[in-house]
Parts: structure tokens; C-alpha cells; sequence
């Protein structure tokens, strides 16, 4: 890694980002996947656990029934999910409700697993829904811990990702949001925004190749595509994404950027056709639900109040207590070292950076969704300082503390499930 900004991010990340259409490769699966894999199961574990305790213990449920009933009802065309008259009769005084933060996509997620399974419906066992709507943000959950794990091992060798997946599949707060313990179902927004960014990426690095880009690139423009729907469709107000998405593009390839525009269009076209598919193909109940639509709910008065910068530090420190201490100690080294400067190291922090500012200017819904969907760009940032370090002299002394705290954690996280599962 050189010091100098920005070249090694071509270096470095040129053959290197491609997210989730490029994790199940050809490459050989050795030692490093079977470890990944191994962690990845203990993070399944763990939100089974806690899924199995929040059955067990008779929690309420009716808002999480509420969301899966909705989506039944669209996949059994019965209308899209979340629009009802507000009151009485339906006419031009009493205009259709829909969800502001949502679209149909967000419900028809959970209810899906529900419909497909035999008998499900008919029997509405309350134990069985909620084992069968929350599977799919499970599911989300182990596939952005992969995607992460990918994206940090291939950016900064096993080293990084490994730290960036053990802090990942021991954080507390992912887990209660992959089992939504107490937790609103965000992680198929988290994982669709890690999906966008770094698909983008990836596919920008890719038009250095001398073949016929727009061509070639297909499926990734299929994978940023439906990154951005479930991103956007899970959470409106992450519609940011797009444009955040084009910058990149447009940096990395400032010699292709008629090329990069090309595949980005394209794969904007790809991701409102599926967003389209989640209303079921109703362009006036679409459009009337983005008109209804709360993209960015700003509260500008919250960046002077100190309260609001400590409900964001009590939510990280709910996510994961590391990331109080490891990124302050990445952010100053960043900050001091030259050498930590690359855009391998940058990119994420500027998403971390956007993200914290949403976060604290919505002190309430979606507040939370920003601060989760952080997460893992904060991983990738915290990994890629990390593993800096450890190429230093100072390689033993990082070593030894790094790793000493990633498994006091885990031991602590591991502590506490058990007391949930008690509770």
C-alpha cells in the first residue's frame, strides 16, 4: 500500500471489490472460506437462539403479524400491502393510506416464506409465523456477513477479513436486528446498501478491461440493481444511494465515465422495474405511494442538541461496545498516517461519514436504519486501518490488542445471549 491519494486504489481494488455477484467464484475454497463459513454458522446460531427465546417467552407479536398479514394479503392479490381507505368509504376525501418509509417490498419479504409453506395460513400458528417471517432477514443477515468478509479479505488480505467478519458476527446489535429481537427488519436495507456501493465499485473497476463494457457487465448491472431495490424498496429515504453510487463510478473511471453512466442508467432502469414488480405491476398505486413517500425527514435543530449525539453513541454501543473504541483509534490514524489514506480506506468512511450525519439529524425513524446499515462500512474502514497496522513493526503489540478486545467482545456478546435466553 502506497501513501499516496488516489492511485493505489486502482492497484488495490481494481480485481478486487466485486461483491455479491463474484463471492461464489471459482476460486478454490480453502482454509480462509472454511473459517468464514464456520463464523458465519456461529452468527446463525445465535440469531436462532435468540428467535427461539422471543417464541418461548410468549412476546407480542401483533406488529410483526400485522406486517406478515399485509403481505399475504398482496401475494394473494388482494391489493398492495399497506393501502386502505383512512377512513370511512373511499373517495377524493378519503385518499388511500401507504407507508411512508416502506415500500410493498417490505412486507412482502416476511410474508413470503408464510405463502410458500404448507398449511402455514390455514393453521396461523403464531410460533410458526414468526419462525418463518424473520428466516428471510436471517438470511440477509449471514449474506451481508459473506459479503463483508469478501469485500475485506480481498481488499486487505485474510487478516482484515477476518477482523472485519469476527466483529460482524459477534456484534450484538446485528443480531437482534438479523432475529428482529426487539428490532425493526432493517438488514435487507443494510445489505442492499453494502450490495450498491461496492457493486458500483466493482463494476467501475471493471471498465479498465478492453472488451465491450456495457456487454460484459450484465450481471453486475443485475446485482446493483437489485441492490438499490431492496435498499430502496426496504427504506425510501436511502434513495441516496443512487447518486452516491454514481460518484464512485465516475471517479474511478474518469476515462470510461460515458461507459460508467451508460451501465448506471441501466442498472437504475433494472432496479425501479423490480421496485415496480413489488406493487405488483400498479403504476397509479406506485405512484401515488412514492408521492406518499417520506424520502429524507431532516431535523436540522438535532445537530445542537447533545442529546442527539448520545442517542448515537448509545446506538452504536448497543450494536457492538468495539466500535466505541476501535473506530475513534482508526479514525486518528487515519487522520495522522499518510499510509492509511487510500481510497481502499477512504470510500467507506465517507459512506460511514454520510450515514452518521443522516443518523443524527433523524433522531427518530429511520434514524436507527442509518445507524445499522453503517455497520459494515465501518468494518470495512476499521479492517483496512487494522491490517495497515499490522504491517508496521508494531505488528505483535496491534496484533495482540485487536484481537484480545475482538474476543473479550465475543465472549461478552456470547455472555449476554445467555441472559436473554434466561430473561
Amino acid at each position: 500500500m502506497d501513501g499516496e491519494f488516489p492511485k493505489p486504489s486502482i492497484a488495490m481494488v481494481k480485481h478486487s471489490v466485486s461483491l455479491m455477484g463474484q463471492f461464489f467464484t471459482r476460486d478454490r475454497f480453502g482454509t480462509p472460506q472454511v473459517y468464514a463459513a464456520l463464523l458465519l454458522v456461529a452468527f446463525c446460531a445465535q440469531c436462532i437462539w435468540l428467535v427461539h427465546r422471543s417464541v418461548s417467552s410468549e412476546l407480542p407479536f401483533s406488529t410483526e403479524s400485522t406486517r406478515i398479514e399485509a403481505g399475504l394479503g398482496q401475494w394473494h392479490g388482494k391489493g398492495v400491502a399497506k393501502t386502505s381507505p383512512a377512513t370511512g368509504p373511499r373517495d377524493v376525501s378519503h385518499p388511500e393510506v401507504y407507508d411512508p418509509n416502506h415500500s410493498p417490498l417490505w412486507y412482502l419479504i416476511p410474508a413470503f416464506p408464510v405463502w410458500i409453506w404448507p398449511h402455514a395460513e390455514e393453521h396461523h400458528v403464531s410460533a410458526g409465523w414468526i419462525w418463518l417471517g424473520r428466516a428471510p432477514y436471517i438470511v440477509f443477515g449471514i449474506l451481508l456477513g459473506a459479503s463483508l468478509w469478501y469485500v475485506a479479505r480481498r481488499l486487505y488480505g485474510n487478516q482484515g477479513g477476518y477482523i472485519a467478519l469476527v466483529l460482524y458476527c459477534f456484534s450484538p446489535g446485528v443480531i437482534r436486528s438479523s432475529s428482529l429481537w426487539s428490532a425493526p427488519p432493517e438488514m435487507g436495507a443494510a445489505w442492499g446498501a453494502f450490495g450498491a456501493i461496492f457493486t458500483a465499485i466493482a463494476v467501475a473497476h471493471t471498465l479498465y478491461a478492453p472488451r465491450e463494457v456495457v456487454l460484459w457487465n450484465w450481471r453486475r448491472i443485475l446485482l446493483l440493481g437489485l441492490s438499490l431495490t431492496l435498499a430502496v424498496g426496504s427504506q425510501f429515504s436511502l434513495w441516496w444511494l443512487i447518486p452516491i453510487a454514481l460518484a464512485f463510478m465516475l471517479y474511478l473511471a474518469p476515462t470510461r465515465r460515458s461507459a460508467a453512466l451508460v451501465i448506471w442508467f441501466s442498472a437504475g432502469v433494472v432496479g425501479f422495474f423490480l421496485l415496480f414488480a413489488a406493487y405488483f405491476f400498479h403504476p397509479g398505486i406506485m405512484l401515488q405511494s412514492l408521492r406518499q413517500a417520506h424520502w429524507l425527514d431532516l431535523s436540522w435543530q438535532a445537530a445542537g442538541m447533545a442529546g442527539a449525539y448520545q442517542e448515537l453513541i448509545v446506538h452504536f454501543a448497543q450494536i457492538s461496545p468495539a466500535l466505541l473504541i476501535l473506530f475513534p483509534i482508526a479514525l486518528l490514524v487515519y487522520a495522522t498516517w499518510p499510509r492509511a489514506r487510500y481510497f481502499g480506506n477512504t470510500a467507506p468512511l465517507l459512506v460511514v461519514a454520510l450515514l452518521l450525519v443522516l443518523a443524527l439529524l433523524t433522531p427518530h425513524y429511520p434514524g436507527f436504519g442509518f445507524t445499522l446499515v453503517a455497520v459494515p462500512f465501518l468494518l470495512v474502514f476499521i479492517a483496512g486501518v487494522i491490517s495497515d497496522l499490522l504491517e508496521t513493526k508494531y505488528r505483535n503489540l496491534v496484533g495482540a490488542c485487536v484481537w484480545g478486545l475482538i474476543l473479550g467482545v465475543a465472549f461478552w456478546n456470547l455472555a449476554s445471549l445467555i441472559r436473554a435466553g434466561r430473561g
